[in-house]
């Protein structure tokens, strides 16, 4: 008899439901959020034909956490059902629109019953992409805080002091750069900054790490600083600056935790058998090349072929077709870390001779910078799924057609 689980997921407890082929529920319980909770559900598939070759298959709504864990190193299929077509099967259940727990539980067994095929279960991945795919994700989170945290920074910055905004404008990193923080450190107000000396700024650069230009450095900052501008009244901007200050120390702790998480994820990548194939592409080096595996995986059973892969990050086009009307557009439902990446990825391509003039061929054709830019994506991701399957390193030559030679080599001229 095959059987199918359903679990309901929630913060402490988890309520499972065991269904046969039938749709009949053969079995029910609520288990905690623990250790004895996973061992009395363990103990629930084993009497009812959970055996090590042929494990009963598990859907649930969400794919992280400890139970999911738990679940997949015991080698099951485990379905991370989104909540959304969840509720969709919901009303096939109850006409009523009740909804329970238990209900919830019975329609994700149900789910796996009826439409297992139209779902796909979570990679088998190993446990060293799996630990690349949390240091990845959260490198990449670190970097939006820090973002976010510069963008406060400088919007409070601009209200008392753009003075300092202006010293630094002409930098990439802007108040990322560790000049900056330092030099705001010791100066929050523009009152503090028109009183440093030359000696005083020569020293804060030095701490900061700079080595070169030290003179010139301090005599451009010492210049911006004496610039006469606009102020706040003296005791609404020491209390500005008060605030600077603690805005500072946010994006302190956010720049040292993107450092420290970017050397994470740049060393676990490069140990990874997939390193050298990945990295071998255009445009992808160790840690862009770490946030691609960290969504895609080491399953290559996942995609079985390029065109799984292409939709998973959205780089494949969507059409919409009913009667005589037919619309393609862009995909909205993606993977959205590994579409963010492929922006980057495709930029930093153009570098290569046949990826730029691809990109110059569909901007010929008509897209503009970002059409051109997700339909390059798209081809990149057709050759690394190649590499990947074949386990070959990238090749110029081999990933553009020979139609495309001549193309090729007045780009390269």
């Amino acid at each position: 008899m095959r059987v199918f689980c359903g679990i309901d997921w929630a913060s402490d407890h988890h309520d499972v439901a065991l269904i046969d082929h039938d749709g009949a529920l053969v079995a029910r319980t609520r288990i905690g959020d623990d250790a004895s909770g996973l061992q009395q559900l363990l103990v629930l598939l084993t009497e009812h034909g959970d055996t090590e070759n042929s494990p009963i298959p598990v859907a649930i709504e969400t794919s992280r956490g400890l139970l999911v864990a738990c679940l997949r190193a015991t080698r099951r299929s485990v379905f991370a059902i989104n909540p959304m077509a969840a509720s969709r099967y919901r009303d096939r259940h109850a006409v009523a629109r009740k909804k329970s727990d238990h209900l919830d539980a019975m329609v994700l067994a149900n789910i796996l019953r009826t439409d297992r095929a139209a779902h796909r279960s979570l990679p088998d991945d190993s446990e060293l992409a799996q630990a690349i795919a949390v240091l990845a994700r959260a490198q990449q989170d670190a970097v939006w805080n820090r973002t976010q945290a510069g963008n406060k920074l400088r919007s409070h910055l601009r209200e008392y002091f753009p003075g300092f905004l202006a010293a630094f404008q002409h930098t990439r990193e802007g108040l990322c750069l560790p000049v900056a923080r330092v030099v705001l450190a010791a100066a929050p107000t523009p009152a503090h900054a028109a009183k440093l000396t030359r000696a005083q700024l020569r020293s804060l650069l030095k701490k900061a790490g700079r080595q070169r230009g030290i003179e010139a450095e301090a005599d451009r900052l010492r210049e911006a600083f004496q610039i006469t501008q606009m102020r706040q009244l003296p005791k609404v901007e020491q209390a500005m600056g008060h605030q600077t200050l603690a805005l500072l120390r946010q994006l302190e702790a956010a720049c040292t935790s993107a450092d420290d998480l970017t050397a994470a994820a740049v060393t676990s990548f490069d140990t990874h058998p997939d390193a050298e194939i990945i990295t071998s592409l255009p445009g992808l080096g160790s840690l862009t090349g770490a946030r691609v595996l960290a969504e895609i995986g080491d399953d290559r059973s996942r995609f079985t072929d390029a065109k799984g892969l292409k939709a998973f990050a959205g780089a494949a086009p969507v059409t919409r077709a009913s009667g005589k009307s037919l619309a393609v557009m862009a995909r909205r439902v993606k993977n959205q870390r590994l579409a963010a990446v492929g922006y980057v990825w495709a930029f930093s391509a153009l570098s290569s001779p046949g990826a730029r003039a691809h990109y110059d061929r569909r901007r010929e054709a008509g897209d503009r910078h970002t059409a051109a830019q997700r339909h390059l994506f798209n081809r990149l991701l057709g050759c690394l799924h190649h590499c990947l399957t074949k386990r070959t390193v990238y090749d110029e030559g081999t990933a553009f057609l020979s139609s495309e030679t001549p193309v090729l080599k007045a780009a390269a001229a």
